[in-house]
């Protein structure tokens, strides 16, 4: 037994202190960012803002709205091939070149990604996803995917230390998403007693990438705008959002009526809800390490994307930052007690 005595920090725990800037506007802030991969040949370029791979959010629907506004969908891995078939056959190009096909590592989910790949072979993204990143069995998943589809950018994950990213990436991933139990629908902290706070995880997690040549994904903790702001200005290249998202029209989940209020479902992907739908229930050996919440029915996601995009446009403007790349060169994080006045609360 050892214990770091350093403080590892959180999104509530910091603010961003402001700089002069010539900027005039938040219009004049570009968002949108160009990517070159450690091992893929492909290049993307957009908003590196994405939606995360579970199914209340990381549906065909959440694909076609993200990609208007060129942000990007990691689309959840129970959808079946004929469900691809039929959302592909009616999907735009900007579409389809801003989704990743999600995996996990049993043999029918290589199986499932395989058929996929095989007949929609310009799908460019595999997001390979299980909760802990850690196993030896998981690093040689990614050297045998990366095998077999040379081409493709890899993500996975998930991982919150600077070794197991170097590892990953070495092993064949371009992009490691970072975040262990930070999720608004995650129990793993509290069943489990493991974690990292996702500020500190993802300052270190991107200093070990980008020593590489790799790109990281910040997946999970943001509530605000100004999170997702904090979370580029620590270094993430892409930010994953799943409740921020969740509650949509476009979001997956049944929709709830209760005294004249609508209500979406939105639980995580190790809760005994995913389980029971998915897997046919917990396992006996294993505890379930999520939520299932009912969130007030938001309508088109349209509106949350628009302040989503607005207040990272803001903070550009306060840094003095011209593009969402120059954010974390033009960030210093100040120490806090507190975050806002909460006189009225909603």
């Amino acid at each position: 037994m050892r214990i770091e005595n350093d403080i590892k920090l959180g999104f509530k725990d910091v603010m961003i202190r402001p700089k002069r800037s010539t900027l005039k506007s938040r219009s004049e802030v570009t968002l949108e960012r160009e990517f070159k991969f450690l091992h893929s040949p492909i290049i993307w370029s957009g908003i590196p803002i994405m939606s995360a791979n579970m199914d209340t959010v990381g549906t065909f629907e959440m694909a076609k709205a993200l990609s208007e506004k060129k942000l990007f969908t990691s689309i959840h891995k129970h959808y079946s091939v004929a469900q691809w078939n039929n959302f592909l056959s009616s999907s735009s190009e900007t579409t389809k070149k801003n989704i990743a096909v999600s995996t996990g590592i049993s043999k029918q989910d290589s199986e499932k990604l395989a058929a996929i790949i095989k007949a929609y072979p310009f799908l460019n993204f595999i997001c390979i996803d299980v909760a802990n990143g850690y196993s030896e069995y998981f690093a040689d998943f990614v050297k045998h995917t990366r095998r077999l589809y040379p081409e493709k950018v890899i993500i996975a994950g998930n991982v919150v230390t600077g070794e197991m990213v170097e590892e990953l990436l070495i092993s064949g991933a371009d992009i490691v998403k970072v975040g262990i139990g930070p999720g608004s629908v995650c129990t793993t902290r509290i069943k489990t007693g493991v974690g990292y706070p996702q500020l500190s995880a993802i300052i270190e997690c991107a200093d070990a990438a980008h020593g590489l040549g790799g790109q990281i994904i910040s997946d999970g903790g943001c509530t605000t705008p100004g999170d997702i702001a904090k979370a580029f200005g620590a270094g993430a290249d892409f930010v994953m959002l799943g409740g921020m998202l969740a509650g949509h029209a476009e979001s997956g989940g049944e929709i709830i009526e209760r005294e004249g209020k609508l209500f979406k479902k939105f639980y995580g992907m190790s809760s005994s809800t995913a389980m029971e739908k998915h897997i046919g229930g917990v396992a006996e050996y294993r505890a379930s390490e999520g939520k299932t919440v009912e969130i007030p029915y938001k309508g088109s996601v349209e509106n949350t994307l628009q302040d989503i995009l607005g207040g990272l446009r803001s903070t550009c403007t306060y840094v003095g930052a011209s593009r969402l790349k120059e954010l974390t060169k033009r960030t210093t994080f100040i120490r806090v007690n507190e975050q806002e006045n909460r006189f009225y609360t909603s």
